[in-house]
């Protein structure tokens, strides 16, 4: 295996929306460091693609096909992740999309559907993996995908700011009731990584927000920054495998922003 580690030796990953982005970038990641990772995704023939990549450099992975917003599939497949993998010991909640509009035009449908895949997404996946968790007070490590827009607001994203919101409660309240059984949770917050939901939104912020889609990257997604440069999906990885992988619960309920610089706590 290249660039083999042992940071994760023995332990099960279910990583979701892990077919492209961030989701892969972790998923491949965590292989690396010796985890057995359940590629989950929407797009089941996707995340069977990126388990095959992981395979052929000699990592150990499976694709699932999961609807993160539908319970009984979410059940199903984490139970075919343990009956194949033997258990989940790290759940990184990273299934997400992205709808910008203004408020006064965001149409309901559009908002409960950014709340059904990163809220009740996040409670569902975190609720099936906590009883294989909690079995024998075993433990486990559950991360979620945040964002800077977890503890800010930007314009034309009000379902997205709150839902990312929403994930540091989640988190904070599973860092307390998840403590007796060995549970710890974190939530990684990237500022604009360019992924194809980050280049999906330059189109269209530009039309909104009247400006170039060279003004739009330049001054409202790196203007914040200190050096002008897009966190990377490595950047992510990294921070997410180094809270899968720390020995204690000295962490857990915090919130850890990677977006050089752009916001700081």
């Amino acid at each position: 295996m290249e660039e083999t580690t042992s940071k994760l030796s023995g332990r099960v990953a279910l990583v979701t929306g892990a077919a492209s982005g961030l989701g892969k970038e972790i998923a491949m990641t965590f292989a690396r460091a010796g985890a057995s990772v359940a590629v989950a995704d929407l797009n089941g023939d996707g995340a069977e693609v990126v388990a095959s990549e992981i395979r052929g450099f000699g990592g150990n992975a499976i694709g699932v096909k999961m609807d993160v917003t539908d319970e009984d599939a979410v059940n199903t497949a984490t139970d075919s992740v343990v009956a194949a993998l033997g258990s989940v010991d790290v759940l990184v909640s990273n299934a997400g999309i992205q709808i910008v509009s203004p408020i006064s035009e965001f149409s309901f449908s559009d908002w409960r559907k950014v709340q059904s895949i990163h809220v009740d997404g996040a409670f569902l996946t975190t609720k099936a993996a906590l009883r294989h968790m909690y079995k024998d007070d075993r433990g486990g490590v559950v991360i979620y995908m945040g964002s800077v827009h977890s503890h800010l607001a930007s314009p034309l994203k009000s379902a997205y700011v709150t839902a990312k919101h929403a994930l540091l409660g989640l988190s904070r309240t599973l860092a307390k009731e998840g403590a007796a059984h060995n549970v710890r949770s974190h939530v990684v917050c990237p500022g604009f990584v360019r992924t194809p939901l980050v280049e999906k939104q330059i189109p269209e912020q530009a039309k909104e927000l009247g400006m170039s889609e060279e003004d739009v990257v330049k001054n409202v997604m790196l203007g914040g920054t200190v050096d002008g440069i897009f966190t990377t999906v490595e950047d992510i990885a990294q921070t997410t495998l180094f809270l899968a992988a720390f020995p204690t619960a000295a962490l857990t309920g915090q919130s850890f922003v990677v977006s050089h610089g752009w916001f700081m706590q």
